[in-house]
């Protein structure tokens, strides 16, 4: 099925190309761009079949996300991210399910999990507000999963922390039409989230535990293995798939930029053997990052579906090669374009919006390779990583 959802990328390649400027100006993506998307069904490749998703392997989203990010970065990142979102929803309660996609299985999603709010119990479930950042494709998703905190009557967050996972429907929260301005990915739309004292139902909460260590999937019956991948390795995936689609556009770009072009020697770049070399091994490297990926979450899939337990060790191990990758195709993406010459800083220049989404891909969360190489380490050696930050996303 994944290769009638590339098929339908491609068909719509120019649109989304040609629509990049106008995203990036709007700050959000085009209209059109989101029901190209949308008609395309990237969103509902991760989605049950009951409601209308081809429940596909994630290699298979992987490199259609690849896809749509190399011709438009924000494109590809809200469909990175938005689309992991009915993965989730799949081990949520089936009355929310219900809720979500039972009349429109084109609805969308939206997030983020960091914990921006805080939830007080009440009866029949919590009453939360807080704020939360980047809310990517946000303007176009009519529900959204947000992080919380369980707190106390005074509205304090109790000790030790309890994370949630909380889904509420568009008119419980308000999103900031003025939050989102930077210098790459601009046109993600990923604006901040505001919630007063919304009310959320307990069937509409998830224990954040048992989504990262999949028993939540258990609780409910779900035996597929789609739906028994772990969290760390299936929520990074999308947006690591999306900066490593955006570093092939950087590099298709810059062979397209490069073809005739004549350097400061006054020598063809096609005759630069330094400038070749560099091409020559950046393109390399970002395959390499590619393969490394897929092969990443080919090998979580087979131990998954054999029934085996995917430990943290091995957890960990995925994080980090999650994040190498995304590091490896970026740090080839910049040779690229450091050998572009000035003319590659122009605005109406395809090469420069790449290698700028490139760089805000990698300031993702997700992406912060420090404590999860640490942790890796230690659990490669035996040493047991101990509760906090070491264990975050993994």
């Amino acid at each position: 099925m994944s290769n009638t959802v590339i098929g339908s990328i491609d068909s719509i390649a120019e649109e989304i190309r040609n629509g990049a400027d106008e995203g990036d100006s709007l700050g959000r993506l085009p209209d059109d761009m989101a029901k190209g998307l949308k008609d395309a069904g990237v969103i509902r490749m991760l989605q049950r079949k009951k409601y209308n998703g081809y429940e596909s392997h994630p290699r298979e989203f992987a490199e259609t996300v690849m896809k749509t990010a190399s011709l438009y970065g924000s494109a590809g990142w809200v469909a990175g991210i938005v689309g992991v979102h009915p993965w989730q929803l799949a081990f949520a309660d089936p009355k929310v399910q219900e809720e979500v996609l039972g009349e429109d299985t084109d609805t969308w999603m939206a997030s983020p999990y960091m914990p921006g709010g805080v939830a007080v119990p009440a009866d029949g479930g919590y009453v939360m507000s807080g704020r939360w950042q980047f809310s990517s494709g946000t303007d176009h998703c009519d529900w959204i999963f947000l992080g919380a905190l369980v707190g106390d009557a005074d509205g304090k967050p109790v000790m030790p922390p309890q994370p949630l996972h909380v889904i509420l429907p568009r008119s419980d929260y308000e999103i900031v039409a003025d939050s989102w301005d930077v210098v790459g990915l601009r046109g993600t739309g990923s604006k901040d989230i505001v919630v007063q004292n919304a009310f959320i139902p307990e069937y509409r909460v998830m224990d954040q535990g048992k989504v990262i260590d999949g028993s939540a999937a258990a609780e409910y019956g779900v035996t597929e293995t789609l739906y028994k991948m772990p969290w760390s390795t299936m929520f990074p995936l999308g947006i690591t798939s999306a900066t490593i689609g955006i570093c092939e556009g950087v590099l298709a770009a810059g062979i397209d930029y490069q073809r005739n072009r004549v350097g400061a020697t006054g020598t063809l770049v096609k005759d630069d053997p330094y400038v070749l070399y560099a091409l020559g091994e950046s393109a390399s490297e970002i395959d390499a990052a590619r393969q490394q990926l897929l092969a990443n979450v080919d090998r979580v899939w087979d131990l998954v579906d054999a029934g085996k337990e995917i430990d943290f060790d091995m957890r960990a191990r995925v994080r980090r090669d999650q994040i190498r990758s995304a590091w490896r195709a970026v740090r080839a993406a910049d040779d690229i374009f450091d050998r572009a010459g000035g003319n590659a800083l122009r605005m109406d220049n395809a090469l420069q919006r790449f290698w700028r989404d490139a760089h805000a891909g990698l300031h993702h969360a997700i992406h912060v390779s420090s404590t999860t190489y640490h942790a890796a380490a230690m659990a490669s050696l035996g040493v047991d990583v101990p509760e906090g930050p070491l264990r975050v996303m993994i």
